[in-house]
């Protein structure tokens, strides 16, 4: 399959939502924590590391598609990245995927110690839903409880949790492309696309069925994009552009896009699960997806 045309990203547009997301997380942790405490500290440190923020982003882009100010989108978005943070935390724990690096830092177990890294984990989760029942969201009570129901699936037995459960129980085996993608689209697409479903969300009128089904396509087929780029990156990519170890999934065996298709195979469906996300972006009539689009393009030419 031919690579696609891909356009540069803005990088003001990028630069502009992770200053916003950044600011509001610093002020959620400031509020949320006794500061004086090691516990406090960790959070920071996990939180605060930098990352693409790739998901809180989606949350923003999708409510403004759908006519939503930032005000009202900002703090769903930081209650996305605040799950995405706690599972990093956990997934490089020593009984884990036993990390000594993210986002080209030490790990949050090697800069304080183990079980702070646990406890860290479990407070970035709890304060996630917490931000979800905040009245500083302008929403009514029902669609709140509709977003913590969106999170609490996506992140867990059903969603991620189980994602990276059955990612344990595949190491050394050899799965079918639907059996990989069906573990994909839970330890990776799940909390996609509910970063994608919380933006819906913050829209004050319903959707319609068609725009409904048209968005969640699209936060899919990104999902699992952005596995299969991270599964090609840990092949020809390095350890100081990635900010992790680079080639941990071939070390601990783990069954991968490139090791199941080939080099070129994961390429192939790259492209194709970005087509899949523009087609589904072109049924949003009359709604402005082009940063959605951006974002897509983004994922699939990303370096790290």
């Amino acid at each position: 399959m031919p690579k696609p045309a891909i356009a540069t990203p803005s990088p003001l547009f990028f630069s502009a939502f992770k200053s916003k997301i950044d600011q509001f997380l610093d002020q959620v942790l400031t509020r949320h924590t006794d500061t004086k405490t090691k516990l406090s500290s960790a959070m920071r440190y996990s939180a605060l590391a930098g990352g693409k923020r790739i998901r809180p982003i989606l949350t923003l882009c999708t409510a403004e598609c759908f006519g939503v100010q930032q005000e009202t989108s900002i703090l769903p978005a930081c209650a996305v990245e605040l799950i995405h943070a706690y599972s990093l935390v956990h997934d490089d724990l020593p009984a884990m995927d036993d990390d000594d690096l993210r986002r080209g830092k030490p790990t949050c177990h090697k800069a304080y110690d183990e079980a702070t890294a646990i406890l860290v984990g479990d407070a970035l989760q709890t304060l996630a839903f917490e931000l979800l029942t905040s009245n500083e969201i302008e929403l009514p009570s029902e669609r709140r409880l509709s977003m913590i129901k969106s999170l609490a699936v996506a992140s867990g037995a059903n969603g991620m949790v189980l994602g990276q459960s059955i990612d344990f129980d595949s190491v050394g085996k050899k799965l079918s492309l639907s059996s990989m993608e069906s573990m994909h689209s839970r330890k990776t697409g799940a909390l996609i696309e509910a970063s994608v479903m919380l933006g819906a969300l913050c829209c004050t009128n319903e959707l319609d069925k068609k725009e409904t089904t048209s968005i969640q396509q699209y936060a899919r087929s990104i999902g699992l994009a952005f596995q299969v780029q991270d599964d090609i990156l840990d092949v020809v990519s390095d350890t100081h552009t990635l900010g992790k170890t680079q080639g941990a999934d071939a070390e601990l065996n783990k069954p991968t896009y490139p090791s199941l298709l080939g080099l070129d195979g994961a390429r192939s469906k790259l492209y194709q699960l970005h087509e899949e996300a523009i087609g589904s972006l072109s049924q949003l009539k009359g709604r402005d997806s082009a940063k959605l689009a951006e974002i897509s393009h983004f994922i699939i030419k990303r370096s790290q």
